[in-house]
Formats: structure tokens, C-alpha cells, sequence
């Protein structure tokens, strides 16, 4: 009798410490989940391990007012409506645009990002420009004659992969310019890398925007963004007509708030200017604008800057130092396409630039698909795995220890290269690509997420 009342006790003993234990477990779980934002992003600090219940959170078009709704006063979800934000937005006032900077990330001005202005549609442009984009045949007849030919047809069939979240915008829309820049900000990037063209030229499938810098230019000041300027391939680009459009660039925009200077390592504020496909102007016509001795020469005038050449085969790093360049790029999103591209070779060219007093900033991109306008060139595409392919992207970029990452890009539609939001769409002819099972926004949570990783390197680098 006496054992059995012994173990009795033993036994009530044990229950209440196993009880009083399981709630102190309780207690410590429920203080976790308390502390954990209310925005949960990724469980991985810099994976993409976002569970799938919070994906069912992704905003479809004809969702918004809804969404609008259950903002229940964030500014930043409210603004996201774009269709109602007034074009007066910028006369908001200062404690309303305080708000907005204690909402958004802070900008991070070694991530720079590149901007298209060449969509246009009916509403703003009196016809739809680039969203038609014309399918582009094969250099090849004989294997042009096995795509479709033609043009696509806005606004349900688009030259895209994917489809936006503002629809077929036009890029001279004040909402959509506001939007763009929200977004970017709230990607923690801290400079537009605006695609240009001289007054009155455009690519072959748009028209003029340089008309759009000055808003482009206010709006990105809003957001404590700086603009800087990508330079097409114009017509006649040599060193003569560069001369001209730069000092035409810096005359115009140069003291705007928002034009952006880079610090060099001596101490000078100097514009910078990516040159596109400059490998197609011999180096000897560059150097007469690039180096001090040169006929056409920009160094040391009052339009000197930073220009920064593309490089796509291995061969362009000497023609880059010998036109007298002040650094490189690599641009495309197809890691493998192209010499400066893979970024196996990004540790060489970083040390051939760092041996050239160059500045070798390297291009990562979320993916590429642009059969929507090369139906011919599966090979090319890259897959977004979800978001990993952008995130191998950034490892490889930090790796090299740049002073400056770029991102191709923000709405590169065609390409498939955005990291703007985008939407499930189905119609009758096409199923587009989406982010699922992620929300429309998760590529700019991922570069804001990577943009603090390298602001935390970059601190440890300096050290």
C-alpha cells in the first residue's frame, strides 16, 4: 500500500511538471509570434522559403479596390492603387511625404536599376507604343519561316512573357511614373538608370521621351531617388555628337535635385553615364572624347563624367581601357549568353578593372524570356526557379566586392527581365508567365532583402 501511494504521488508529481512545462512552452512560442512582423517576408534571411499561405495574398487587377480597402490607412498600399492617386500627388504635403520615408526603405545608392519610358497606349498616346511589339524574324529565312510573323495586340496580347499589374500602361502616365518610383524606393535601389535617347530620336518601335526626364526627375526626387542616364545607340553616336548630348544632359538636368553624381575615390561629385552597345564605335573614336588628349575631349571641361562601357566578349575589357572608359558593365540577365554575362568570369574582369583603375559593375537580372518577341530563341531563356536564379545572381555579384551592383532590370517587359509587379493573366490565345506562388511584389522584396545584405558587406569590406 505504501508503494503504490508512493507512486501515486511520483505520478501526480510528474503530470504537474510536464503541464507547468508545456505552458511554459507555450508562453515562450506565443512571445515569439508576438514579436514577429506583421508583414512576414522570408524565412530565410536571404531564401525564398515564403509559405505558401502568405502567397495567397497576391493582388490581381480586378482586385484592387479591395485591397484598397483592407490597407485600412497604409500609405503605401493606398498609393499602390494607382488609378486613385491624383496627377497633384506631388503637392503632398511634408508630413505626408515624411510618412512615406519612414514607411519605405532607405534608398541604397550603389544599386542602380534600369528604366524603360517607351510605353504609350491609347489613353495618353493615342495609340499603343512597344506593347504591340512586332514579332522579330530569325536572321536566318529558313528558320524565320517556321515562327509566327506579325504584331501583338494590346492590351490582351502583349509583346511580353508576363503581364503587368498596371496593365498596358503608358509610361507618360503621372500614376504610373509615381508608382514606378514607390516601387523601386521600396526595393531599397537608389538610382534610376534611365534608357535615352537625344530629343526627337527614339528607338525603332517607340518615339521621343526625352520630353518625360523632367517629371521623371521630380517624381524620383520625391522619393529621394537620383536619375541617371543609359545612352542608347542613337543615330550617328560618335564622339562629336556624345560631346554634344552630354553637355546637353548636364546643361538641362544637371542641376536637378535628383541627377545623380557619384563620389570618386579622390573626392569629385562627377555625373555618370552607362553607353549602350559601345563596342560597336571603335575604340579610337572614343578615346578622342575620353582621354585627355583627345580632339573631343570631356576631361577636365565642365562636362566630365563617368562613362561606363558595356562589355560582351572578353575582348572588349582592352578596347574599354584604351577608349578611355571609366569602367564596365555587363547588362544582360542570361547568365551564360555572353562573356560578360557568366558570372564565373565576373572575378577576372573585377581584377582586370581593379589592376586598370576601372569600375567593374557587374548586371544581375531575375531571368530572361523573350520568345513573346523572339519566338525563336528558346535557348536563351533563363528561369526565375522561383526567385533563386536573381538570388544566385547577387551571390555571384557580391562575391567580386563591386562598388556599385546593377539590375536588369525594373521593366524590361520584353525581356522578361522586371522586377516590377506582375499578375496571373489568361485569355483566349495566351497564358502568361507569373511570379505564383509568390506575390506580384516579390522581386523587389528580394532586392530589398539583398540590397541590406550588400550595405552590411560593403560596411565590412570598408573596415
Amino acid at each position: 500500500i505504501l508503494n503504490y501511494d508512493i507512486m501515486a504521488r511520483f505520478r501526480r508529481r510528474t503530470c504537474i511538471i510536464l503541464l507547468l512545462f508545456i505552458l511554459f512552452i507555450c508562453s515562450i512560442m506565443m512571445a515569439l509570434k508576438t514579436l514577429r512582423p506583421d508583414r512576414a517576408g522570408f524565412g530565410d534571411p536571404f531564401g525564398l522559403g515564403l509559405l505558401p499561405e502568405l502567397q495567397q495574398r497576391t493582388v490581381l487587377l480586378d482586385s484592387k479596390q479591395n485591397s484598397l480597402n483592407r490597407a485600412q490607412g497604409d500609405t503605401v498600399t493606398r498609393a499602390s492603387n494607382l488609378h486613385s492617386i491624383a496627377v497633384n500627388t506631388m503637392k503632398a504635403s511634408m508630413s505626408s511625404v515624411r510618412k512615406l520615408e519612414e514607411e519605405l526603405s532607405s534608398p541604397n545608392y550603389n544599386f542602380h536599376i534600369f528604366y524603360y519610358t517607351w510605353y504609350g497606349n491609347p489613353q495618353f498616346d493615342g495609340k499603343y507604343i512597344h506593347w504591340n511589339h512586332p514579332l522579330l524574324p530569325h536572321w536566318d529565312p529558313k528558320i524565320a519561316n517556321n515562327y509566327p510573323k506579325g504584331r501583338h495586340n494590346p492590351p490582351e496580347d502583349i509583346g511580353a512573357n508576363f503581364y503587368p499589374e498596371l496593365g498596358s500602361y503608358s509610361s507618360k502616365d503621372p500614376t504610373v511614373i509615381e508608382a514606378h518610383m514607390k516601387q523601386m524606393r521600396s526595393a531599397s535601389t537608389g538610382v534610376i538608370v534611365l534608357s535615352w535617347y537625344p530629343p526627337g530620336m527614339a528607338d525603332e518601335n517607340g518615339e521621343p521621351t526625352d520630353n518625360l526626364v523632367p517629371i521623371i526627375l521630380d517624381y524620383a526626387h520625391k522619393y529621394n531617388l537620383k536619375v541617371t542616364f543609359h545612352i542608347e545607340p542613337y543615330k550617328d553616336r560618335d564622339d562629336r555628337s556624345m560631346y554634344h548630348n552630354v553637355k546637353y544632359i548636364i546643361d538641362k538636368y544637371g542641376s536637378h535635385p535628383a541627377f545623380y553624381r557619384h563620389k570618386t575615390s579622390t573626392g569629385r561629385l562627377l555625373p555618370m553615364f552607362y553607353v549602350y552597345d559601345s563596342y560597336v564605335t571603335i575604340p579610337e573614336i572614343w578615346a578622342n572624347l575620353l582621354t585627355v588628349s583627345g580632339s573631343q575631349s570631356i576631361r577636365n571641361t565642365p562636362y566630365d563624367a563617368l562613362f561606363i562601357a558595356l562589355l560582351v566578349e572578353e575582348r572588349h575589357k582592352h578596347d574599354i581601357h584604351r577608349s578611355g572608359f571609366d569602367g564596365m558593365y555587363t547588362y544582360f540577365a542570361t547568365n551564360g549568353f555572353s562573356y560578360g554575362s557568366s558570372h564565373h568570369n565576373w572575378a577576372s574582369l573585377k581584377a582586370f578593372c581593379d589592376s586598370n583603375n576601372l569600375m567593374f559593375i557587374p548586371s544581375v537580372g531575375p531571368g530572361y524570356i523573350d520568345t513573346s518577341i523572339r519566338p525563336w530563341n528558346n535557348h536563351n531563356t533563363r528561369n526565375r526557379v522561383n526567385g533563386k536564379y536573381y538570388e544566385t545572381a547577387f551571390s555571384a555579384a557580391l562575391l567580386v566586392r563591386p562598388e556599385i551592383i546593377s539590375i536588369t532590370s525594373f521593366n524590361e517587359w520584353h525581356e522578361g527581365t522586371q522586377i516590377e509587379k506582375a499578375v496571373p493573366k489568361r485569355t483566349g490565345q495566351v497564358v502568361y508567365l507569373d511570379y505564383k506562388p509568390h506575390k506580384p511584389n516579390v522581386y523587389l522584396e528580394l532586392t530589398q532583402k539583398w540590397s541590406e545584405k550588400y550595405r552590411k558587406e560593403q560596411e565590412q569590406w570598408l573596415m
